[in-house]
């Protein structure tokens, strides 16, 4: 089968819903594919007596009302009451990645090649390295076929975000991208931390303002301020750049929400460390008045792509548009393959008190 023959197969097999996160699997991307610092940081809010982890701002717990009626897949709304925790307070940056793989040289999933046996098609030189990165069309196209402007990148991974030909220069600061789940698991646990559960990085985001649509409140950007990095302009192919970034910003580079926490909407995806099922919040709903610490289901079911399990991701990103998807909403999910990163896609940690 040439690569044409690929890339027909992929599209046919699966119709990708509209997204803006990376629901997606390597399977119906990586083939089809182949065819064609403004704000200081905000003082921690703690409510513990510890001494804060550097870079961490205590969460102090409680209970709130989880999911959106936006969004199909995160309702119900429910009522959720969450321990309290200490949170990084910004996406893990290049520099802080960088360290982790010095210490013990570690080899993301973008890095390897790609497996044999899930691709056994796929010519030798098309397994080699890469992952999944935006690529604006030249004109607009149909939002139902995100093929368009997604591409397999051989040679993208966290040190080359946007392909081979680009690395990190200046970017210290930037969030880490190209990062798979194990990869971010790979990360907490030498850190000494973990990956939120979908509840804990909800309540987070949200910042004490129960119920808003965002971070800040109802408005997407009130008074005229862009108060994340999202997408302006005509999606795909042209971001007019009004919140001043056309694709991933320096960490910390708009306002904190209340609990100190930057970038909780936009910017690039989060993973946490729930399996992704539609049905999971009429599950808790039905279970019980009050869900505590809630840890996910135990298993994944996404009906898009039937076969392949995805793990939640929250927070939106660059790509998130109201022409497109509004997941940059605290109480939105996203859901991703485990094994695939992309350019618009990163991850933060917590640790217990």
């Amino acid at each position: 089968m040439n690569r044409s023959a690929v890339a027909q197969n992929a599209a046919a097999q699966s119709s990708p819903p509209l997204q803006c996160d990376s629901g997606m699997s390597r399977h119906s991307l990586h083939a089809a594919a182949l065819e064609s610092a403004a704000h200081p940081l905000a003082p921690a809010k703690s409510g513990s007596s510890q001494d804060a982890p550097a870079g961490m701002v205590w969460i102090p717990g409680g209970r709130f009302w989880m999911g959106t009626d936006h969004m199909e897949d995160a309702q119900p709304v429910h009522q959720v009451e969450v321990n309290g925790f200490w949170m990084d307070r910004t996406d893990v940056t290049n520099e802080e990645f960088a360290r982790f793989v010095k210490a013990t040289g570690y080899i993301t999933i973008a890095e390897h090649p790609l497996d044999r046996k899930e691709f056994p098609n796929l010519p030798s030189e098309d397994l080699a390295p890469g992952s999944v990165v935006f690529t604006p069309p030249a004109a607009p196209v149909p939002l139902d076929h995100p093929l368009a402007w997604w591409r397999f990148a051989k040679g993208a991974n966290w040190r080359h975000p946007e392909g081979p030909n680009s690395d990190l220069r200046g970017k210290g600061k930037y969030p880490v991208v190209h990062i798979a789940w194990p990869d971010a698991e790979a990360y907490a646990k030498w850190a000494g931390k973990r990956l939120p559960t979908e509840a804990e990085w909800e309540f987070a985001a949200r910042g004490g303002r129960d119920r808003k649509n965002y971070p800040w409140g109802n408005n997407l950007n009130p008074n005229g301020k862009w108060m994340a990095n999202t997408f302006q302009g005509h999606f795909p192919d042209k971001n007019s750049s009004e919140d001043g970034y056309a694709g991933v910003a320096p960490v910390a580079s708009f306002p904190a929400n209340d609990f100190g926490l930057y970038d909780m909407s936009g910017n690039v995806w989060q993973w946490v460390s729930d399996w992704y099922r539609p049905d999971y919040y009429a599950q808790l709903r039905r279970e019980e008045l009050v869900a505590i610490n809630p840890q996910g289901p135990r298993d994944s079911l996404d009906p898009q792509e039937l076969g392949v399990p995805k793990r939640v991701q929250k927070g939106g990103s660059f790509l998130c548009t109201d022409q497109y998807c509004e997941r940059y909403m605290p109480g939105a999910r996203g859901k991703g393959d485990p094994e695939t990163g992309t350019n618009h896609l990163g991850f933060r940690c917590v640790r217990a008190q």
